[in-house]
């Protein structure tokens, strides 16, 4: 199998641990295990479970306590409906190895996480691009996809709440969208791994599992749930397509570690308070990232709906990468170049870290287009 360079993981791989102001984080500011334990109000109750957890390999489709618990995040599904995977990247590269073969076709929208077109590609399948657009607030054309989508198209891959635009499709658009898959029997694999924060609300979207029988929902405890260290995602969705993942996961993954596990339970038993918590976040820090576009000639943006990221397109006559990279040398503010996703002349930025690092990121990069103005 070959696969093209993860453009967007590269990027990080470099720049993430040596920045000062990292304005490229996609998770909601983490959470230490300290900070976790004072929110379960059970710190005592929780170093007892932990401290007589034996270090073995754990139920192989993650523990009853957490599945059940990560059901609970959906409208109609159950335990069995669940298999916890080691993070969302996890999740989804199982999907894609088990549905997608070589000479399937297989619609993906773009801009999206790259494993969304790039692992089917790299499998053998024909892949067309569903192009979002900026002048449709980043939403998907779904007249388009009616059109793309033929009678041996296998799989639909959607990302729902949008990484990098923030977009957000809402449930009529999700019901479309499985109405069109219906049509030739297609799955629908709906990368939901920022649901959890919209803008307004409980802050959740309807998710495709909900709404179709071949939906599946993957999503994972790092971005919403502020827990990217635990490494542990899951897949939402019809029993008989879990057993066929399980196959594959088989020659991948064992468990996930028990320590995870526990961890993971304690924060969905404990998801209101956390929530709370990243809603607070992403919704101050929105505000502050949009008084700072609009006070500017030079960026502009589709307001995001949900997420962590939005992507900023720039008025300055140099690249993403170099705009990157001279960012990046000159004042220590980190962004991921767009061109990682296929879009010249924007940036991704992560909005949902810690508020004073934003406000001194958006600062320094305010000067340095100052700067480019002057050139």
């Amino acid at each position: 199998m070959k696969i093209h360079e993860f453009a967007v993981e590269q990027w990080m791989n470099e720049h993430e641990e040596t920045c000062r102001y990292n304005l490229a984080e996609t998770c909601v500011r983490s959470l230490t295990t300290g900070e976790l334990l004072d929110l379960s109000g059970r710190r005592v109750e929780v170093l007892a479970e932990l401290d007589a957890t034996p270090l073995t390999y754990g139920p192989i489709p993650g523990s009853p306590r957490l599945r059940a618990l990560v059901a609970d995040l959906y409208s109609t599904q159950g335990p069995d409906n669940v298999l916890i995977t080691h993070g969302a990247i996890g999740a989804n590269a199982l999907v894609h190895s088990t549905l997608v073969e070589s000479g399937d076709h297989v619609v993906a929208v773009v801009p999206t996480y790259q494993q969304h077109y790039s692992i089917p590609a790299g499998l053998g399948a024909r892949v067309n691009h569903l192009q979002l657009r900026e002048e449709n607030g980043w939403l998907p054309d779904l007249d388009e996809l009616d059109r793309l989508v033929t009678t041996d198209t296998k799989l639909i891959a959607v990302n729902n709440p949008n990484n990098p635009t923030g977009a957000l499709i809402d449930e009529a658009g999700l019901a479309r969208i499985a109405k069109i898959a219906d049509r030739v029997g297609a799955w629908v694999l709906c990368d939901e791994v920022y649901r959890g924060v919209d803008q307004t609300g409980d802050g959740f979207t309807t998710s495709i599992a909900d709404l179709y029988e071949r939906g599946i929902s993957t999503g994972s405890m790092s971005k919403p749930f502020s827990l990217a260290g635990l490494r542990l995602g899951w897949i939402v969705g019809p029993t008989g397509l879990l057993q066929a993942v399980a196959t594959h996961r088989d020659y991948t993954t064992i468990s996930v570690g028990r320590v995870d596990d526990l961890l993971a339970c304690v924060a969905l038993e404990n998801k209101d308070a956390i929530l709370a918590r990243s809603h607070q976040i992403t919704r101050t820090n929105l505000a502050v990232l949009d008084a700072w576009v609009n006070s500017r000639d030079d960026i502009s943006y589709v307001k995001p709906a949900s997420g962590t990221t939005a992507l900023l397109r720039y008025d300055a006559p140099i690249g993403s990468y170099e705009f990157c990279t001279r960012l990046l040398r000159q004042t220590g503010v980190l962004f991921t170049p767009g061109a990682a996703f296929d879009i010249e002349h924007t940036l991704r930025i992560g909005f949902a870290d810690d508020t004073q690092t934003l406000r001194t990121g958006l600062r320094l990069t305010g000067q340095f287009l100052d700067q480019l103005a002057t050139v």
